[in-house]
């Protein structure tokens, strides 16, 4: 049985296709099109997921959309209606939209596989299952477990914003859930917004900025102020947000601007303002209030199930901080969080859904990871790099031999040389899992600095995630389990540490950016944690023979691994892409496949105005 699932018209479209149970591929429509977090149907996506798979679009049975676009419109005319006078211009503007796209969503399905192949026939039956059970399937079905409480958290889907639900077998059943307009995700979105990042995708950002908060007084302060105010937080982690203070179910931005300046003492911060320590302090309060309704549901969801293992998803169960966290709680002995935890994910919990739940068919792949490290992706042959490479006339050594070629470049690393690295199969999700990754030492206390201002073009406070063997995370960070999609954060070990200066709490938020924190400070981030992702050599054999030559020279087998892409563009995608963003950057190799590219060596080295190209700000 062959199944087509598909998310798309709202953020990070994908498609991906299941073959008698098995994900055989799957990929966001961003990485063809370089329109990052592009939302139109999936052409490309379908297109190179059918190829994987070796069908065409008439060997499809089912196709499976990630949610009911009819009742997500039951939801908007009956919040217009609730909220009305309120709310006339954006009705006025978004009505056209859903009309002629997503009320006839059949037609545009329809419209789309034409558009994949001109030869389809129209027989794929369509089948819409629930926003959130696409969600929950997303992360249950790939997950080892037999057994399992399912736990969703994002911004809206039809009506549910968060969900828990019991996992058994090949059965899903919703046992709680929360309605839109009180939802978790849009709460983190709103302060997202306020703090001059950009809804649905700078989330991350907040995040990452949070660490910089001084906790104390402020913080307590701008919690107490939350609480009271924007939202109550029940025991069993449901909340009430108070819409007073919000304006996304009428308007086109997140909050009443004015009554939230009112409440925390500042307005509203642009994008190009300076950031300043009270951003710091609210994006660390609303960080604990986060975690602390994702501790409560967690809790619930324990006490709704009895089970001893967790699955998660939707866009909040990528906030690595709160994971980390519930991790080292204990409230389940095993979580397993899908890797494409986002709207892209949708469309491999929809055709699962479609699969175990509306054809009733039992599972598989029990006991094991059926998302496959997350590299679901399309991958490129020798043939076609060296295509690339004869285009550009780029000059490239080729080292044949897997184990010379790890340790050639980790002897490049260790020099402080930085490698864009291109290996196999891309990777399914937000994150960049070492097969499009740029690649550093993290012993270099340059290197943080260097990586966003000369090579990701990114702010300065955005800390690097590490990649390392799994013993390297049981040596440093005391890390048991396996994190091979980088969802967790842990704190370094103290004898890994390095004392704070006494003036530290008194300085700029730069200045504290830069104070070495750990004998890996460009992975240490300003608390001394780290986004952790380990490396297993069945999953990836390349990176973890790097790894253990890097080791073997350095101690440390340990590397900076984040994506390869600048601000604003979606990871690379094809060794066009590679080579484009290594010359536009100041990285200083690229390895492609077994082609090893020297930046001096590159035609037109000096000149990366030639290679730049312009991306919408993130």
């Amino acid at each position: 049985m062959n199944i087509l699932g598909i998310s798309c018209y709202y953020h990070d479209a994908a498609a991906a296709v299941i073959v008698d149970g098995v994900i055989v591929a799957a990929a966001q429509e961003e990485r063809f099109t370089r329109i990052k977090h592009d939302e139109r149907f999936p052409v490309h996506a379908v297109r190179y997921c059918l190829d994987e798979a070796g069908l065409d679009i008439n060997d499809i049975d089912f196709v499976a959309f990630y949610d009911k676009p009819l009742l997500k419109f039951e939801r908007l005319l009956e919040t217009y209606y609730a909220f009305s006078p309120k709310g006339w211009m954006s009705f006025m503007r978004s009505m056209p939209v859903w009309i002629k796209e997503k009320v006839f969503l059949k037609d545009n399905v329809r419209k789309g596989l034409k558009e994949v192949d001109e030869q389809c026939n129209g027989k794929q039956k369509l089948l819409f299952p629930e926003h959130h059970l696409s969600h929950a399937a997303s992360a249950f079905y790939p997950s080892p477990y037999n057994d399992a409480a399912i736990l969703t958290i994002d911004g809206v889907g039809e009506w549910c914003t968060t969900s828990i639900c019991k996992g058994s077998g090949k059965d899903i059943t919703v046992l709680k859930e929360l309605h839109f307009p009180h939802s978790v995700g849009l709460l983190y979105s709103a302060f997202t917004y306020f703090l001059g990042f950009k809804v649905n995708s700078g989330e991350y950002k907040l995040m990452g900025l949070a660490p910089y908060g001084n906790d104390g007084e402020a913080v307590e302060r701008y919690k107490k102020i939350i609480l009271d105010h924007i939202c109550t937080v029940y025991e069993d982690g449901s909340i009430f947000l108070h819409q007073d203070y919000f304006t996304y179910a009428t308007a086109l931005r997140m909050v009443d601007d004015a009554k939230w300046q009112k409440l925390f003492g500042f307005p509203r911060k642009t994008e190009d303002e300076p950031l300043q320590q009270h951003h710091c302090d609210l994006g660390l309060a609303i960080q604990q209030v986060t975690e602390d309704i994702v501790m409560k549901l967690a809790a619930t969801a324990k006490n709704l199930t009895g089970s001893d293992n967790l699955c998660m998803a939707g866009g909040v169960a990528l906030n690595c901080v709160a994971n980390g966290k519930l991790g080292e709680a204990g409230i389940f002995k095993n979580i397993y969080i899908q890797p494409a935890a986002g709207d892209a994910g949708g469309a491999v919990g929809a055709a699962l859904a479609a699969y175990h739940i509306q054809q009733e068919q039992p599972r598989t792949t029990i006991g094991t990871d059926a998302m496959r490290a997350a590299y679901l992706g399309i991958e490129y042959t020798d043939k076609e790099i060296v295509k690339v490479l004869n285009r550009y006339d780029a000059p490239a050594d080729h080292i044949e031999d897997e184990i010379l070629l790890a340790d050639t470049i980790a002897a490049e690393i260790a020099s402080g040389k930085v490698v864009g690295w291109f290996q196999g199969r891309m990777e399914f999700g937000p994150r960049a899992l070492g097969h499009r990754s740029i690649l550093a030492d993290p012993r270099n206390p340059e290197m943080q600095k260097k990586l966003n201002i000369k090579i990701k073009f990114r702010e300065g406070f955005r800390p690097f995630a590490p990649l390392m063997l799994q013993e390297e995370a049981e040596r440093l960070f005391g890390l048991q389990q396996p994190s091979p999609y980088m969802l967790f954060v842990h704190p370094i070990k103290e004898q890994y540490r390095k004392a704070l200066p006494a003036n530290y709490q008194s300085l700029s938020l730069m200045e504290k950016l830069y104070v070495q924190r750990s004998e890996l400070p460009a992975i240490t981030h300003i608390d001394f944690s780290a986004r952790i992702q380990t490396v297993a050599e069945d999953a990836n054999p390349q990176v973890y023979h790097l790894l253990h030559a890097f080791k073997k020279l350095t101690g440390y087998g340990v590397l900076i691994n984040t994506s390869f892409n600048v601000r604003g563009e979606p990871i690379v995608c094809s060794p066009d892409d590679a080579y484009r963003c290594f010359m536009q950057t100041d990285m200083d190799m690229l390895v492609m496949g077994n082609f090893v590219l020297y930046k001096e060596a590159q035609p037109n080295a000096g000149d990366k105005e030639k290679w730049q190209r312009r991306f919408a700000g993130d």
